[in-house]
């Protein structure tokens, strides 16, 4: 959670410090889990753990957790409140899960770097990238078996059938020019939403949360997730790529529109979307000069600012939907990570 420690306020820090005590527990897991007796094997598990970042949705399973663990008023918060070893097993499902998606997503992109690094696809090829993504969601799945809980299994097993109809979803309208906000925000809700809502949703269950609550922190997260992939959207057109950590404009130059350039084709007039739609079928989505060219045409519709107000607005809803749970360090600092996904630079 280092990404947040500059706008943690003083009095949230000891609960960040429990959160990263815990995370350090979810890495544990996490290499022992997918940890191999074939060297082979190993070494691509090793160079595929350089991929964890943000640690977003173990972060958020862990907390959600100790924000709906019920508690008696007035009871001191201790200073390390108490992580389950469930709450580390589904946080550690989830950034498989996450981790494996990156795989197959490096795949499908044709990308050459991941977190200032090679991806494994680059490294080893098409073939072991796929294979090891798969070894992932198995060694995922397994992990998830080990609760006992036939809840979890399923709601697990759902995300990953989610997630790969959101991928689909976003291949059959790859190079598609007239896709619209509705199927935009489908394929987000499910390729990325889905993921943080579960890990939202299976961290409060863990502390015995009932299906009202658990949908309650679901519905957090979905806004959230939705919310970041904007933001993700967005820093694709306009990020420093020194910070972003792999190349800028990837989206347009595979044939997948975002959602700047999609408000920007449906409000402007019919000589600008045409004066647009060749600027983008003209076989040069990349590149300073492009760059330069298409966010001018998206500032002209006020496109950039509609997305970065659309992600704000979500954010808002996800902060809303906790307003029913009991304060705690564990709520308002989950506040916080809230606002810090539309701030991020990276």
């Amino acid at each position: 959670m280092s990404e947040y420690a500059l706008a943690i306020p003083p009095e949230l820090l000891p609960i960040q410090e429990s959160v990263a005590l815990a995370l350090a527990r979810v890495e544990k897991t996490f290499e022992s889990a997918l940890r191999s007796d074939l060297p082979a094997v190993q070494r691509l598990i090793q160079h595929v753990e350089t991929y964890r970042g943000k640690m977003l949705r173990p972060a958020l399973a862990i907390l959600c957790g100790m924000a709906s663990r019920p508690s008696h008023p007035g009871a001191p918060t201790p200073r390390h409140p108490d992580v389950s070893d469930s709450h580390i097993t589904i946080a550690a499902v989830c950034e498989m899960i996450h981790m494996a998606t990156l795989v197959h997503d490096d795949v499908l992109d044709e990308a050459d770097i991941r977190r200032k690094g090679a991806t494994v696809n680059r490294l080893r090829g098409n073939e072991a990238a796929v294979i090891l993504g798969d070894y992932l969601f198995s060694s995922a799945y397994h992990l998830c078996a080990t609760l006992d809980s036939l809840t979890a299994a399923r709601l697990i097993g759902q995300t990953g059938m989610s997630l790969c109809a959101g991928e689909l979803l976003q291949l059959h309208h790859r190079e598609d020019l007239s896709i619209d906000q509705p199927t935009y925000f489908e394929i987000v809700r499910r390729k990325t939403g889905s993921l943080i809502a579960i890990a939202c949703d299976l961290g409060a269950r863990q502390s015995g949360a009932g299906e009202q609550t658990a949908t309650r922190f679901g519905d957090f997260g979905m806004a959230l997730g939705v919310a970041f992939q904007i933001q993700d959207d967005l820093l694709d057109l306009t990020g420093n790529q020194t910070l972003v950590g792999k190349p800028l404009l990837k989206d347009l130059e595979l044939g997948k529109l975002t959602l700047p350039v999609i408000h920007h084709l449906e409000t402007s007039s019919p000589h600008q979307r045409g004066r647009t739609l060749e600027l983008l079928s003209g076989g040069r989505a990349s590149g300073a000069a492009f760059a330069r060219e298409l966010r001018g045409v998206l500032a002209s519709t006020g496109s950039l600012d509609f997305a970065a107000a659309k992600a704000r607005d979500l954010v808002a809803q996800a902060k809303n939907l906790l307003a029913p749970i009991v304060d705690s360090p564990a709520k308002r600092l989950l506040l916080v990570m809230a606002d810090q996904v539309v701030a991020r630079a990276f």
